[in-house]
């Protein structure tokens, strides 16, 4: 027997926040864990207070649970100070960073990449079960929505960096050094995303019955006549 959604987000709640306070516990730095925790506070309450009338699959909260997994990660040491190196070390024996020749801690980039991976699809159920979105703008929307997220959210790293200034603004903004870290982290989500979406797509195409026809409908004209200056002149006309 499934668990109900509820229930299911109620566990994964309590999952989340066993994980909020073990790494919570000694921070790296206390004020860029509180700060990095700032729109994680917002965004849980954003679900928590819509949960009973708008609740998500399964697959959803899955997906954003473990995105906000990676996210208190990067929150306790700062994503530049991330120890993957050391991990995979002392389980693997290999050094990561000497091994793909990097020169800086790439945890930051994985979390970009993860945010467009594993969020794209519970936007996608959003704007399809909100928004009605079928066939082509059913992916297409979802993976704007997220690059436009993305660009956001470097916007606020921006906005925040300069507000709090010194090393709490550079520890947070976490270009390692790098002036086109923001570009980077934009085109990583991006792709992220693309994949989430193909991957959805390739699933929609096996298992869904009218999925040529919806496609084709999505892309057809629905109002041959232009907007605009004539649109507002039919509509004055309607008017008087």
């Amino acid at each position: 027997m499934r668990i109900p959604h509820t229930t299911y987000l109620y566990l994964l709640t309590l999952l989340f926040s066993m994980v909020v306070i073990i790494l919570g516990i000694s921070p790296l730095d206390r004020h860029d864990w509180a700060l990095e925790n700032f729109l994680v506070v917002v965004f849980v309450l954003i679900l928590g207070l819509s949960h009973r009338a708008f609740p998500l699959s399964r697959v959803s909260y899955s997906l954003i649970f473990i995105f906000l997994c990676l996210h208190e990660i990067g929150a306790h040491y700062t994503y530049a100070k991330v120890p993957y190196d050391q991990f995979f070390m002392a389980n693997f024996g290999f050094n990561l960073n000497e091994l793909m020749s990097w020169e800086r801690n790439h945890f930051d980039r994985l979390v970009h990449f993860s945010f467009g991976l594993l969020l794209a699809y519970p936007i996608r159920e959003v704007y399809c079960r909100i928004a009605d979105s079928k066939g082509f703008w059913s992916y297409f929307f979802p993976l704007e929505l997220t690059m436009a997220a993305s660009m956001m959210f470097e916007l606020f790293e921006w906005g925040a960096a300069e507000l709090f200034g010194g090393d709490l603004g550079i520890a947070y903004l976490g270009t390692q050094g790098d002036i086109w870290d923001a570009h980077k982290d934009m085109a990583l989500a991006s792709i992220g995303a693309l994949l989430a979406m193909s991957i959805a797509l390739v699933i929609n195409l096996y298992i869904q019955k009218n999925f040529r026809e919806e496609w084709k409908e999505s892309l057809s004209i629905k109002h041959k006549q232009p907007l605009g200056e004539d649109e507002i002149v039919r509509r004055l006309k309607k008017k008087e």
